[in-house]
C-alpha cells in the first residue's frame, strides 16, 4: 500500500515537474511570440509612420505647386480683367464725345427747324384771311420815294450788309393821301439784278411755279439760306405775275435778315411791298421792313413803318397786328408823334 501511495506521489510528483516544465516552456514560447509580434507592431507602425510622412510630403508639394499655377492663373485673369476695364473706359469716353457732338448737332438742327417752323406758320397764319378783295390804302408817293433814294444813294446790291442811314424824315409827310404804288426806284436794281442773275447758274428745275416755289422753301427748310436767296430770287424773275410770287419775294428778303443782312433784307422788302401791294403776305412785308430799318439803325423810320401796319392793312391776320404792336410797344419802344 505504502508502495503504491509512494507510487502515487512519485508520479503525482512527476506529474507537476512536468507539468510545471510544460507551463514554464509554453510561457517561453508565449513570450517570445509577444516580443515578435511587439517587434512587428513597431516595424509596422515604423512603416505606416514613414509613408504617412512620404504622402503628407508628396501632398504638400503638390499642393503648393496647384497654388503656384492658381496664382498664375489669376493672375493672367487680373491682367486680362485690367485691359477689358481700360478698354471699356476708352469706349465709354468715346461713346461721350460722339453723344456730345450728336447733342450740338441736334440742337443746331432743332433751333432751324423751330426757326423755318415759326416762320412757315406765320405766312400760312397770314394765308387765311384773304385779302385781294379788300380795301388797302398804300404808302405814300413821299414815303417809298424817300426810303428808294436812301437805298439807291448807295447802290445797295443783294449781297452787301452793312447799315447805311437813311436820314430823317417828319411823321406829318408820312400821311396816307392815295394808292399810287412807287416801282420805277426799284427797277434799275432790279435789271442790275437779273443781269448778275443770268451769268449764274440757274437751280429751279424745268417744271411747275408751283414746284419751283416747293423746291425753293426746300433750301429754308435745311437751313441753306445762300441757295434760298437764289432760288427765290430765279423764281421771282421767270415768275414775276404768280400767285405765288409775293410770297417768293418774301422769303428772298427774309433769307437776308436771318443772316443779319439788314440792308439787303430793307431792299428786298420794299421791293416785294411795291410789286406785291394786295397780296396776303404784304401785311407780313410791310412791318418787316420797319423791322430791317430799325435794325440798321434807322428806328425813326422803321417805327412809322411798323405804325402803318395797322394803318395800311387794319383787316390784316391778329397775329400780324399783334406782332407790329409788341415791336412798336416793347421790342422798340417806338415813341408816338401827332400828325
Amino acid at each position: 500500500m505504502r508502495s503504491l501511495i509512494k507510487l502515487i506521489f512519485v508520479n503525482f510528483v512527476s506529474f507537476l515537474f512536468f507539468s510545471t516544465s510544460i507551463s514554464f516552456s509554453q510561457d517561453q514560447g508565449v513570450r517570445e511570440i509577444l516580443e515578435n509580434i511587439q517587434k512587428d507592431l513597431r516595424t509596422l507602425e515604423r512603416a505606416v509612420y514613414s509613408q504617412s510622412f512620404s504622402e503628407n510630403s508628396g501632398a504638400n508639394t503638390t499642393q503648393r505647386a496647384s497654388t503656384k499655377e492658381s496664382e498664375q492663373a489669376l493672375t493672367k485673369h487680373l491682367l486680362k480683367l485690367s485691359e477689358i476695364e481700360t478698354q471699356f473706359q476708352e469706349l465709354t469716353n468715346k461713346f461721350g464725345e460722339i453723344n456730345f457732338k450728336l447733342d450740338k448737332l441736334s440742337n443746331k438742327l432743332s433751333k432751324v427747324q423751330q426757326d423755318n417752323q415759326l416762320r412757315f406758320e406765320q405766312i400760312e397764319q397770314s394765308s387765311i384771311v384773304n385779302t385781294n378783295n379788300k380795301s388797302l390804302t398804300s404808302l405814300t408817293n413821299t414815303e417809298q420815294t424817300f426810303v428808294n433814294e436812301k437805298i439807291n444813294q448807295k447802290k445797295i446790291l443783294p449781297g452787301s450788309s452793312e447799315p447805311q442811314s437813311l436820314g430823317e424824315i417828319s411823321y406829318k409827310d408820312m400821311t396816307t393821301s392815295n394808292d399810287t404804288q412807287v416801282i420805277e426806284s426799284v427797277e434799275q436794281t432790279e435789271a442790275i439784278i437779273s443781269e448778275v442773275f443770268n451769268a449764274e447758274e440757274k437751280l429751279l428745275p424745268d417744271t411747275s411755279p408751283k414746284e419751283q416755289y416747293q423746291f425753293a422753301r426746300n433750301f429754308l427748310k435745311v437751313g441753306d439760306y445762300a441757295s434760298a436767296e437764289k432760288a427765290f430770287r430765279e423764281f421771282v424773275l421767270i415768275n414775276p405775275d404768280n400767285e405765288l410770287s409775293g410770297n417768293a419775294q418774301y422769303w428772298y428778303a427774309e433769307t437776308y435778315r436771318i443772316r443779319q443782312m439788314y440792308t439787303d433784307a430793307a431792299t428786298a422788302y420794299l421791293e416785294g411791298y411795291q410789286k406785291y401791294p394786295k397780296s396776303k403776305i404784304a401785311p407780313e412785308n410791310l412791318l418787316k421792313l420797319g423791322v430791317s430799318l430799325v435794325q440798321m439803325g434807322e428806328k425813326d423810320q422803321g417805327c412809322l413803318m411798323i405804325a402803318g401796319v395797322k394803318k395800311q392793312y387794319p383787316d390784316a391776320t391778329q397775329s400780324v397786328l399783334q406782332k407790329a404792336k409788341y415791336y412798336e410797344e416793347k421790342e422798340f419802344e417806338c415813341k408816338k408823334e401827332n400828325s
